[in-house]
């Protein structure tokens, strides 16, 4: 496994024990469909929330953040809703919400974590 590769898992697992501690169930860890991956797939308060997180061991490149432009969104909306129609059973009525994580640090394990609810 590519070191990027091994740096992102460690960065997906801490943001899955952080939204664990706020009370989020995980239903889903990178789900792959034809148009790409979802890293996180959680429910918050009758909220389906998708979650893409970005790891980053420096700002040198930019910002986590900044790797979610408007393109990117559109594939996390269009994951999202095969999610859906792949897992009918679990939405429930559920409002959907697209968040994103960034961590920035050497160690994902003791970097900050930031995090963005509900991007447009």
């Amino acid at each position: 496994m590519a070191d990027k590769d091994v740096l992102g898992r460690a960065g997906e697992d801490r943001a899955v024990r952080y939204l664990e501690s706020l009370g989020y169930e995980i239903l889903d860890r990178n789900w792959r469909a034809r148009d790409g991956e979802l890293d996180v797939v959680a429910a918050s308060h009758g909220e389906l929330v998708v979650v893409e997180v970005k790891t980053r061991r420096t700002d040198g490149f930019g910002h986590p953040f900044e790797a979610i432009d408007s393109r990117k969104l559109r594939r996390l909306w269009r994951l999202a809703i095969a999610w859906i129609a792949a897992h009918p059973q679990q939405v429930q009525g559920r409002r959907l919400r697209i968040d994103a994580i960034g961590l920035i640090g050497a160690d994902p394990a003791s970097a900050p974590i930031e995090h963005l609810e509900d991007l447009a």
